[in-house]
């Protein structure tokens, strides 16, 4: 099975930040710019927190407050749930489901290097599967 570290090598290893005094509306502008659905809260390089859509849909707009007057660090998920670059996949699948969150922050040597989706995950676990078949329908026609 693939690491985590497969998955950042494929993808890259870009990370998108915001710092906490940002507006919402500004951590949403990057957002769609990025196409991301999450961004690091960060000062510097210190890691504070993570902000989502998911955050801005309960703390925003269920709420009826104004992103243009709300700071990120006000709706930021403070504790996050991080992994390492070595991480099994489906590892990282299960702990998602059982932690509720849609994004991993990934670490090494304490040094934020990376951020995983839900979507990266289940499209490696597709692509693993799928190579798992081919692999099956080779051996059984005879072929190596």
């Amino acid at each position: 099975m693939r690491t985590i570290r497969d998955i950042l090598q494929e993808k890259g290893f870009d990370i998108y930040a915001i710092t906490p005094e940002s507006s919402v509306f500004q951590a949403l502008q990057l957002m769609a710019e990025k196409n991301v659905g999450a961004l690091m809260v960060m000062t510097g390089d210190t890691v504070e927190g993570l902000i989502s859509e998911r955050d801005y849909a309960r703390k925003i707009v269920l709420k009826g407050r104004l992103s243009r007057d709300v700071p990120v660090r006000e709706i930021m998920s403070p504790e996050i749930v991080a992994i390492g670059p070595e991480e099994d996949v489906e590892r990282c699948m299960t702990l998602m489901t059982h932690k509720r969150v849609r994004h991993l922050p990934v670490f090494e040597n304490e040094r934020l290097i990376g951020l995983i989706s839900i979507g990266d995950i289940v499209k490696a676990i597709i692509e693993h599967k799928e190579e798992t078949i081919r692999q099956l329908e080779k051996y059984i026609k005879g072929g190596r």
